[in-house]
């Protein structure tokens, strides 16, 4: 047995905790890892849960040295009657031992460095340590490991909040944790809660009546998800990203919270600006029908059309909804928490068309709240982006990537390479500015015919088609004149504006070479462009973007 490991090490083992991502201001944005796990020291584990443990798992932990000579001597009769190894008799220590050194293989030699151990760990550590160390360390179903991931899972509370009954549903769970699942198999979780109380109470640590009050009461577990308290997907998934390229696989267990600079009001802010933007803007390209069809007939039976509704995901503002019936005046509508409604005319009027030509029985449709009431909408064909900085030290405080984060994961504020159009003139006027021009320069707004070296043409317009005469700088670029920021540039020349525009952070390789240039014709991201125009607001110095304040 020189091949044990030496039990000092366990004070130095790192519980596998997942990766955190917050706000600045300390609201959850997303976890990811396959191990939800919520540490607790002893002192903060009720004393009614060690008592429901060791009465289910090991009624003589506080009085053995790690082995129950009794119970292993009944396991080894067991296993030599039954001709396997079908029982261990194994003592918390013992489970301990075999959970943080060992494999889960059932053989004699495993058994006997698992009991070696556990001699070893009793004669380090107290029993309070080995406690802990169980406490924290124990698998108990949907990716519970510990008893306060446990609690977080089933009943959505902290360990000192829960009830006898509950505390002992958790304490039978390390046995079996899916046979004993109180979510997936409520009836065995029952029986074997009951086994835990009645332990409990032959054991001294429940009276009479507390016991049989208690075995009355139903299990009414159910599996919690995880509640994020910010929409900010994007920003997660480039938190996740930058920390998986700096620590690898252990990004997601070493335990990490990532504090964001993204500051939640804002973000609320930036994402509800961005979906009515998209939704307006699709309103005004018409409506192209329903998100799906049901069959009509069974429109009565409640729990298809309940199943349709809640397979209908669509983020907020979205409202998805089933069409029940339909009138020239009226239609009726049943919403997902079985809620009916009925929308009236203005509901669609948007569409320009008669109801008989918008929607039918049986149609599943997205509805958003108004000033007037609910409105029919559309998930929108297009896509968008909103990123919003701190112009003097660079912090993100919004970032919304996309409409939908689980429809497209695409980052359009990062990744998503568009030209700025006019919104590239600023720094073109700048240019002018910083090499002898000044507000009140007077530039020709005339027509111009611009002719390459290959001999063809291009006459650029202004965007409404109107050609002015002199005009001052300042109202130029009030007035987003394409053919004064065209003559600033071929005044300047295409090297010069090039190396300005790099001095705001654009990417000189994505900038065109040509006069088109003056008007737009570059690719950039949404947050070149943002870090661009902070120069502006700060000063005139180039901030670097970051989104991460501290880990």
């Amino acid at each position: 047995m020189s091949d044990l490991p030496a039990i000092e090490s366990i004070r130095n083992i790192r519980l596998k905790v997942p990766l955190e991502v917050y706000t600045i201001d300390g609201r959850l944005i997303a976890q990811f890892g396959n191990h939800k796990r919520i540490p607790v020291t002893i002192d903060h584990v009720p004393k009614t849960l060690i008592n429901a443990i060791t009465a289910a798992e090991d009624d003589r932990f506080f009085h053995h040295y790690g082995i129950d000579m009794t119970g292993v001597a009944r396991a080894l009769i067991a296993n030599i009657r039954s001709g396997d190894i079908s029982q261990g008799a194994s003592t918390i220590t013992m489970q301990v031992a075999r959970n943080y050194f060992l494999s889960r293989e059932k053989t004699y030699i495993r058994k006997v460095k698992e009991i070696l151990l556990a001699i070893k760990l009793e004669q380090k550590l107290s029993k309070a340590e080995i406690l802990e160390l169980y406490i924290n360390k124990i698998f108990l179903g949907h990716r519970a490991y510990g008893f306060a991931a446990a609690a977080a899972i089933y009943y959505d509370k902290p360990l000192e909040q829960l009830s006898l009954g509950q505390l002992a549903v958790l304490a039978g769970l390390p046995k079996a944790p899916s046979r004993n699942n109180p979510v997936t198999n409520p009836v065995r979780a029952l029986k074997r809660r009951n086994y835990v109380l009645y332990r409990m109470y032959t054991l001294g640590h429940i009276d009479r009546e507390t016991y049989q009050s208690t075995i009355k009461k139903p299990v009414n577990a159910s599996k919690s998800l995880l509640v994020t308290e910010v929409d900010a997907h994007h920003i997660a998934e480039m938190v996740r990203s930058s920390l998986v390229s700096e620590f690898g696989q252990a990004a997601y267990t070493e335990g990490y919270r990532v504090y964001t600079s993204i500051d939640s009001t804002h973000q609320a802010a930036a994402t509800r600006a961005l979906r009515h933007g998209l939704l307006a803007y699709d309103r005004r390209h018409g409506y192209r029908g329903p998100a799906n069809t049901l069959d009509t007939a069974r429109l009565v039976d409640s729990s298809y059309v309940a199943r349709a509704l809640a397979n209908a995901n669509a983020p907020a503002p979205l409202i998805p909804a089933v069409v029940l019936n339909v009138a020239p005046d009226a239609v009726s509508l049943a919403l997902a928490d079985t809620k009916k409604v009925v929308l009236g005319p203005s509901s669609w009027r948007w569409t320009k068309k008669s109801i008989d030509a918008v929607v039918n029985p049986g149609d599943l449709i997205y509805v958003i709240h108004s000033l007037d009431g609910l409105l029919l909408a559309q998930l929108p064909e297009i896509d968008g982006a909103l990123v919003s900085l701190n112009p003097h030290d660079g912090a993100v405080l919004a970032l919304v990537g996309g409409f939908d984060f689980a429809r497209n994961k695409l980052n359009h504020v990062t990744q998503a390479l568009r030209q700025p159009g006019s919104n590239i003139k600023p720094f073109i006027y700048s240019a002018a500015l910083d090499n002898g021009f000044s507000a009140a320069s007077m530039i020709s707004a005339a027509p111009i015919v611009i002719e390459d070296t290959l001999g063809n043409t291009w006459k650029p317009e202004n965007y409404n088609k109107k050609f002015f005469g002199p005009t001052r700088l300042r109202r130029a670029l009030s007035l987003s004149l394409n053919l004064v920021s065209v003559r600033i540039t071929r005044s300047l020349g295409i090297p010069l504006v090039t190396d300005h525009l790099e001095r705001f952070g654009f990417s000189r390789d994505r900038l065109s070479t040509g006069l088109s240039l003056a008007l737009g014709s570059a690719s950039t991201t949404p947050m070149e462009i943002a870090r661009g125009y902070a120069v502006f607001a700060n000063g005139g110095y180039l901030i670097e973007p970051y989104f991460i304040a501290r880990i």
